[in-house]
């Protein structure tokens, strides 16, 4: 077998990169016209007035719900408002009911304790009055009690009756 032979010279012409080639910039820059103007119209016709009215109709449609929010803002604090009136008419009613009621509950007590400080003073009087004669009573008979106690004692210790007095 026969061995490759090996090649160590280099190729006899070396072209530059061809786009920096000076032969080929007229029709590049031909192109690169073309294209740019291309692109431009499509931007400018097309696409960049889809773009503007797409965040024009944004912009509108913000618009409209922060105006909405706004709207609806403002009726939720006037019933935010209306409810807390209520709230407070109702305390205060709720108040002079209770205070009404409490009045008349201390009338009712008041007038209660009159009359059973009417009655015990009653039963009081009258129980003075029966200790007064219960008393008076017992009084009346200490005379005949002490002397029939005397007689008891002086016939227990003597053995006979004492003589009685007139």
């Amino acid at each position: 077998m026969v061995a490759p032979a090996a090649t160590t010279q280099a190729p006899a012409v070396q072209h530059a990169f061809p786009p920096f080639e000076t032969q080929y910039f007229p029709s590049e820059i031909l192109w690169l016209a073309l294209t740019f103007a291309l692109l431009y119209v499509l931007m400018a016709k097309v696409a960049l007035p889809r773009i503007g009215s797409i965040l024009a109709e944004r912009s509108k449609h913000i618009a409209e719900d922060i105006a909405a929010a706004d709207e609806l803002k403002e009726r939720s604090e006037a019933a935010h408002a209306a409810l807390e009136k209520a709230l407070a008419d109702a305390r205060a009613q709720a108040q002079g009911i209770a205070n009404g009621a409490r009045e008349r509950e201390r009338a009712a007590v008041e007038a209660a304790n009159k009359r059973l400080e009417a009655e015990l003073h009653d039963r009081l009087t009258a129980a003075e009055k029966l200790i007064s004669a219960t008393r008076a009573t017992a009084m009346g008979n200490v005379g005949t009690i002490a002397a029939e106690t005397a007689n008891a004692i002086v016939e227990r210790l003597i053995g006979q009756a004492p003589p009685s007095s007139p």
